[in-house]
């Protein structure tokens, strides 16, 4: 790979984290505006839950 082709893959994957990031950051408001307390770590936590629960259930 040269070194204008490295230039431009590391732009994209900049662009593309930039995107990611951004989309984080609006799910985790949106969550918190419909009452998870903290947001993506709040459904993190009750997804888990959910998942042992069923694990043990089986």
């Amino acid at each position: 790979m040269n070194n204008k082709t490295q230039e431009q893959t590391i732009a994209y994957l900049e662009f593309a984290n930039d995107q990611l990031l951004s989309e984080i950051h609006h799910v985790d408001r949106l969550l918190k505006l419909i009452g998870l307390s903290d947001g993506l770590e709040t459904l993190k936590s009750a997804a888990l839950e959910l998942i042992e629960e069923d694990t043990l259930n089986q």
